[in-house]
């Protein structure tokens, strides 16, 4: 169900990534005599990311303060996403609910054998169920499209390249070697380069989930009318800017903080009117 034309420009800006961290190792490799410490901080970040992929679902439930929900407390979710679980021949995740009135849903999960799905108690109560629908239609689509592996993998080439930066400013390693402002230049732009094409990557992906859920639910107007109750929603009850609740806030289907102007340019998630005039153009007519 992916998009073609998001599916590549992911690979691109994947190749992005990489490009940048050969190029950190190319000057590591003028100005110190080995380049160890380039693998080293590579299998640091290959490590920790494969422990937090192996347990995202149970990071993103805690740092949330979800609780397991069974059919008899919570019928409606329940039987959408047996519905749309049925439909995608997927199985059926686990429901959680989390007891805050800042509007939002998230999945996770590693593969849809291991996945939950979570809504706060402020987005059950300011969607109706056909927006509801479409909301976890686009949840159950990031579980399916295998987005928290790419997620994981761009934040783990992301960290290497951020922690390679940060030993090659203080270190330097032998300058006679190397180009001091290629290795000034390096040390400075690789971080925020890298910090970019992760929230590029990330953006694409919120892109996909849009159309595939839309697809899944044959909904797309839904999703629009649920996006625009969320972007108010949000900005009247938003989450804290806790670090915990930083690091997950790329799963949830809206921006969880408030936020605007420079905020922006490192937002996790696309703007909401481009996801609904996105959305609208499947429908073939605006809201």
């Amino acid at each position: 169900m992916r998009s073609h034309y998001n599916g590549l420009k992911t690979a691109a800006l994947f190749g992005v990534l990489w490009a940048v961290l050969l190029g950190l190792g190319a000057v590591i490799g003028a100005g110190m005599n080995s380049a160890a410490p380039l693998w080293i901080f590579a299998l640091i970040g290959v490590g920790t990311t494969a422990y937090g992929y192996w347990t995202s679902d149970k990071i993103a439930v805690r740092s949330m303060q979800a609780y397991p929900v069974t059919e008899q407390q919570a019928p409606g979710i329940y039987r959408i996403v047996r519905e749309l679980s049925a439909k995608a021949n997927q199985p059926m995740p686990a429901i959680y609910i989390s007891p805050t009135q800042a509007p939002n849903a998230f999945a996770t999960g590693r593969n849809p054998q291991n996945a939950a799905v979570c809504c706060t108690e402020g987005i059950l109560n300011i969607l109706d169920e056909r927006e509801l629908r479409g909301v976890l239609g686009h949840e159950l689509m990031h579980v399916y499209n295998r987005d928290i592996l790419t997620s994981s993998v761009a934040a783990a080439v992301a960290g290497v390249i951020t922690s390679v930066a940060q030993m090659l400013m203080f270190f330097g390693g032998d300058r006679r070697n190397a180009n001091p402002l290629a290795m000034i230049a390096m040390a400075l732009l690789a971080p925020l380069a890298a910090s970019m094409v992760q929230l590029a990557i990330s953006r694409t992906r919120e892109y996909d989930a849009d159309q595939d859920g839309a697809r899944l639910t044959d909904d797309p107007l839904a999703l629009a009318s649920a996006l625009r109750k969320l972007e108010l929603g949000v900005q009247r009850a938003p989450l804290p800017q806790e670090q915990q609740l930083v690091n997950t806030s790329h799963l949830m289907i809206a921006n969880p903080f408030r936020g605007g102007g420079a905020a922006k340019l490192f937002a996790t998630h696309p703007p909401m009117a481009e996801r609904i005039a996105r959305l609208e153009k499947m429908a073939g007519r605006p809201l």
